[in-house]
């Protein structure tokens, strides 16, 4: 994970779980969803904006779309997450950045390059740790930094 802003004040239990989310990203993109159903809550609240527009609602809802998504992936794809902000306060957790991949999409023989906008949410849970309970993902189609409004 590069990162290029992050809290100094992160507890150690959740930037050693964002080493985990990267990881189940990197399997995500290569067709296995199985590490990021592990972090995604069983059940209750969870959100999903996808990156083609619809969006999903509701724990079982969010892992059965991540589970079939992932299927439209082969192996031999690569991803890694630019932070630009994280933090961690109590049981709440993001970070925000860019997913950046090349992915093997199903039915393509070239590697496929991916640039998202992310934003996701974490709750943690005394029993299972940290859970991915938003994710906001669309196209970065172009960076420009905005200093402020007048620039």
């Amino acid at each position: 994970m590069s990162s290029t802003r992050s809290s100094a004040t992160e507890p150690a239990d959740f930037a050693a779980f964002m080493k985990q989310r990267e990881e189940a990203a990197a399997a995500y993109v290569c067709g296995d969803p199985s590490p990021l159903d592990a972090i995604v809550p069983g059940e209750g609240a969870a959100t999903f904006f996808h990156p083609r527009g619809p969006f999903v609602v509701g724990a079982a809802e969010v892992r059965a779309r991540y589970d079939h998504d992932a299927a439209s992936f082969e192996s031999g794809g690569t991803t890694h997450f630019e932070v630009l902000q994280s933090g961690a306060s109590g049981d709440l957790a993001f970070w925000t950045g860019f997913q950046v991949a090349e992915v093997r999409m199903r039915g393509r023989d070239a590697l496929v390059p991916m640039r998202l906008r992310v934003t996701e949410v974490f709750r943690r849970t005394e029993k299972s740790g940290w859970k991915l309970v938003h994710r906001h993902a669309d196209p970065a189609v172009e960076e420009k930094k905005v200093v402020g409004l007048g620039g």
